[in-house]
């Protein structure tokens, strides 16, 4: 009986111990993220192998698995930056991200989890002054956002590649001014859109005087070929002919011929 108990309590205490084994070695990736594995006793960080994904991993208990998020991330950051002239701008962009999940292994070795300030936010703020200081407030202000917002993307995608990260997108949000400068691009684009309206009015008025003066001088041109085909023979012809259709008209009318001028026949109506 004796032998018995003791043959119990370390079979309680075996699978007490296996219990804990198990629990420590579980590891449960969530969707959206992956895992590193260091192995404490086989050379550090896994590198040479697929991270792990989503699910239920059992790894050796004196072994350690960090886990990232890989799915696209967004951070927001408001950064001064100054224009080619030197005058302070407000710049307001925000970057889509994630880690590259294929070397997710070099990333933890060479940079580690905190990678969006050690690299991201550093490069971001670099390329943002960088291309920024290209450009006039009056450029920033109006027609240079995507042009600046395609560069500063440009720039920083070509530093973080390099880094195990994917960049996939940088948004400009906002550009603010000084408010004097603002006030006083926004004075010069109201002066040069009323300057553009006055030159369209004056093209238009111009192109309506050109058009009258053209059809005025057609018919000028037409009453002078008339007036020079119109001989003697020719309208006396047409007196007669319009002799002749009055006369066959029921109105009361006298006609007298020869009494006209030039001969004409003279109509003489009711009145």
């Amino acid at each position: 009986m004796e032998r018995l108990s003791k043959s119990v309590v370390v079979i309680v205490i075996a699978i007490f111990v296996g219990l804990i084994i198990i629990f420590n070695s579980a590891v449960t990736i969530d969707s959206g993220e992956a895992g590193v594995l260091y192995r404490t006793f086989g050379g550090g960080v896994v590198t040479d192998e697929p991270p792990l994904d989503e699910g239920f991993h059992i790894v050796a208990p004196w072994n350690k698995v960090y886990v990232y998020e890989v799915r696209r991330q967004e951070i927001f950051e408001k950064m001064k930056v100054l224009s080619s002239n030197g005058l302070d701008i407000q710049l307001d962009a925000s970057v889509w991200y994630k880690p590259d999940a294929v070397n997710l292994g070099k990333l933890h070795q060479e940079i580690g989890d905190d990678y969006l300030n050690r690299i991201i936010l550093p490069t971001i703020r670099s390329a943002s002054r960088s291309v920024v200081g290209r450009y006039t407030p009056e450029q920033l202000y109006s027609s240079k956002r995507d042009a600046i917002q395609r560069e500063i993307f440009e720039e920083t995608k070509k530093i973080v590649d390099d880094q195990y990260i994917v960049l996939d997108e940088v948004l400009v949000r906002d550009v603010t001014l000084p408010p004097t400068i603002k006030q006083a691009i926004e004075r010069k684009l109201k002066q040069e859109q009323e300057s553009l309206e006055y030159e369209f009015r004056l093209v238009t008025a111009q192109k309506e005087a050109e058009r009258q003066r053209i059809e005025a001088q057609g018919k000028a041109d037409a009453n002078r070929i008339l007036s020079a085909s119109l001989t003697d023979k020719i309208l006396t012809d047409k007196g007669i002919e319009a002799t002749n259709k009055l006369a066959e008209s029921p109105n009361s009318k006298v006609v007298v011929i020869g009494s006209g001028e030039n001969g004409m026949p003279l109509i003489l109506g009711n009145n």
